[in-house]
């Protein structure tokens, strides 16, 4: 029963991938592309060691984005705030980075809790709002992104800039001691040539550990199970003894924690410092991530790598007179044909269930008529 139950599982993102291959497939034939060759471009050109390096770049704060919306979706909170909380986490992450020069562990660590700080505090107004005067989270964090961005204006133009004189406003870039070495002795060390002119970002590891700590956080600890049966039946979970307004403080301080770490990817990986042309709609593309990953470790990280695969061999395209908004078409239809997907595999599940619990009522009863 539980191997067909996850089967039916599997069969949802697999149908969804299915799915959006069609959509994106007659998109290509109406603009005139054949879409067998389109795909096998796309695939040719993704798949080498520079690509791989960039995908996986790509993939690592989307990864990140969607830990912090899923930490959310558990207790039924839906942080949309991601994408203010990382980029504010990020401008003063970059300006304490850039303007303290310390032992290289230290100073990365310092460049981290700061950020992680920032995060956790934008993102735990929104959950003091909620818990002492009822203000829905979703209108609350929307709010907070606009106010983000404009702080993040008022303060990179006024307070940060590290060059008044030049007209690309950005923070000090960081010493040598506050960047994190890249990772492409890794394709060395597996027999593969080196990515040319793409660094795979040092924060890699930092992603894989931030994946450990959501799935130990939720999984196996106290809070976790709080966390989840808050979201599954907040009222049992308070006749139980866990407090609600508790519960939702500490998940939105944790979600915006992880937020902050969003945008420091990029930061360690290659521009080091925040640049007002510092990478944006992260956030935003983490809630489909999440959602494409339905909330899990290994799930959300495959999407997000799917994403980045997508978002990687777009590229080609462009070469090739193709529209790369294809991909974006392939992307939406994916997260949607997945949220209908899990839906009615869900449906089928409990059907099953229903049925087989109904056969052992059944069994039940005829024994004890036997019995009698």
């Amino acid at each position: 029963m539980n191997i067909r139950k996850m089967l039916l599982s599997l069969l949802a993102p697999a149908a969804a991938l299915i799915f959006a291959l069609i959509i994106a497939a007659i998109a290509l034939w109406v603009v005139g592309r054949n879409p067998f060759d389109a795909f096998a471009s796309m695939w040719s050109f993704g798949t080498t060691p520079t690509s791989i390096a960039s995908m996986i770049n790509r993939a690592i704060p989307l990864y990140i984005a969607a830990i912090a919306v899923a930490i959310g979706f558990q207790m039924g909170l839906f942080n949309i705030g991601v994408e203010g909380q990382y980029l504010l986490a990020a401008l003063f992450a970059g300006w304490v980075g850039g303007n303290i020069g310390l032992w290289s562990p230290l100073h990365i660590t310092i460049i981290i809790l700061v950020a992680v700080f920032v995060g956790a505090l934008w993102s735990g107004i929104a959950g003091f709002l909620k818990v002492t005067r009822g203000v829905h989270e979703v209108i609350s964090t929307i709010m907070l992104n606009f106010i983000a961005f404009s702080v993040i204006a008022y303060f990179l133009l006024n307070w940060f800039r590290d060059d008044p004189t030049s007209l690309n406003l950005r923070t000090p870039v960081f010493p040598e001691s506050g960047q994190i070495p890249d990772l492409n002795w890794i394709f060395t060390m597996f027999g593969f040539s080196e990515p040319r002119g793409i660094a795979l970002h040092g924060f890699f590891f930092v992603a894989i550990g931030v994946g450990i700590f959501y799935y130990m956080l939720v999984k196996r600890t106290r809070f976790g199970f709080e966390l989840r049966a808050s979201g599954m039946n907040p009222g049992a979970a308070r006749m139980a003894g866990v407090a609600p307004k508790k519960m939702v403080l500490v998940t939105m301080l944790i979600s915006g924690g992880v937020a902050g770490l969003v945008g420091l990817s990029t930061m360690f990986g290659s521009l080091h410092s925040y640049t007002q042309d510092f990478p944006r709609g992260l956030g935003f593309t983490g809630i489909a991530v999440a959602l494409l990953g339905r909330n899990s470790a290994v799930g959300m990280a495959l999407g997000a790598l799917l994403f980045g695969f997508m978002e990687r061999s777009a590229l080609i395209l462009d070469l090739e007179d193709t529209p790369k908004e294809v991909v974006q078409i392939m992307q939406g239809v994916v997260v949607l044909a997945v949220v209908i997907a899990y839906e009615v595999v869900n449906r089928m599940i409990e059907k099953r269930e229903i049925k087989a619990a109904a056969e052992a009522t059944r069994s039940v009863d005829t024994s004890e008529e036997v019995t009698a």
